[in-house]
């Protein structure tokens, strides 16, 4: 990937926001010292919209959280966020065993004597990074007192039996969240306070070309297009009911190109990446006479690029 800030000039993103963000690099400079945590996205997220109303909250110290179905690019647009701030990234992936330990830390024995493990929380707050907390809505109680204190206008982190952290004044939290999932809830009102939301849209069909476009640019214009209409259309199947959202999966569809410039041909790659997403035969059927319908069964990467 290039330059982000080239990308997002590109994009046509305000110059007032392309001037804050430079202001707030000058600002807060790239600890060196956390190379190792410097964002490093496959994609960009396309969608200029989007990007100024994230840039906007972020820069104006607002915490983000990014609601919206599968497939909309909540997890890409975050780390591209983190990139073009030029922070440092923690990924935080909540689930049933998370509690206060597994985000703020906990002692631990060196071999000599006990100290504190600083969890993602901690470090992104001491080290003024952005923390992705992804699907926030599956976060235990015990978790989300946590949050209440990171996310809170005060900005401190009191630990027991450790001094209080003042969080750094470039560190910002991004939560990802989808509807419906197993295990998911809805936020408190408390929570929900403490962020700016934006809910994600699903990606516009001249922004999936040129997201398509930028990651393969030697592929054919007619069999890009076929493509994005498989992947409309399995979308148009699962708003009807016809087939779960398992198969919408717009990751799946890069790797099935991915995979057929890699040498695969292209029933086997989007069997991989796209069909055996579902667990159901009778669905896979289905996916697979949708792919049928767009996509022939016998493509190389040489009937696809260039």
């Amino acid at each position: 990937m290039g330059d982000i800030l080239t990308f997002l000039k590109e994009e046509g993103i305000s110059s007032s926001l392309l001037e804050a963000i430079s202001i707030f690099r000058s600002k807060y400079p790239f600890p060196k010292e956390l190379n190792e945590r410097k964002p490093n996205c496959l994609y960009y997220y396309y969608g200029k919209e989007v990007w100024e109303k994230a840039l906007a909250a972020l820069l104006a110290e607002e915490n983000l959280l990014l609601s919206g179905p599968k497939a909309t690019g909540k997890n890409v647009l975050a780390e591209n966020l983190a990139m073009a701030l030029g922070r440092p990234l923690w990924d935080v992936s909540f689930h049933v065993h998370s509690d206060a330990s597994t985000l703020v830390g906990t002692d631990t024995y060196d071999g000599h004597s006990v100290i504190f493990r600083e969890g993602p929380i901690y470090a992104s707050s001491r080290n003024g990074g952005i923390a992705v907390l992804d699907e926030i809505n599956m976060a235990r109680n015990e978790s989300l007192a946590v949050l209440h204190a990171a996310l809170d206008y005060r900005r401190i982190l009191d630990i027991p039996g450790y001094n209080r952290l003042p969080i750094h004044p470039a560190s910002r939290f991004i939560g990802t969240m989808n509807y419906g999932y197993a295990g998911t809830r809805e936020l408190n009102s408390a929570l929900t306070s403490r962020f700016a939301i934006l809910e994600m849209p699903l990606i516009a069909e001249a922004d999936l070309q040129k997201l398509i476009q930028h990651s393969f640019p030697a592929i054919k214009s007619e069999l890009r297009d076929q493509f994005i209409y498989l992947f409309y259309e399995l979308q148009r199947k699962a708003e009807d009911g016809d087939i779960s959202d398992r198969a919408v999966d717009l990751r799946g569809l890069l790797d099935a190109l991915r995979l057929i410039q890699n040498g695969l041909k292209s029933q086997d790659a989007l069997e991989m990446t796209i069909v055996n997403k579902s667990f159901d035969s009778y669905e896979r059927k289905l996916v697979r006479d949708v792919i049928r319908a767009r996509i022939a069964s016998d493509l190389y990467a040489k009937h696809i690029f260039e």
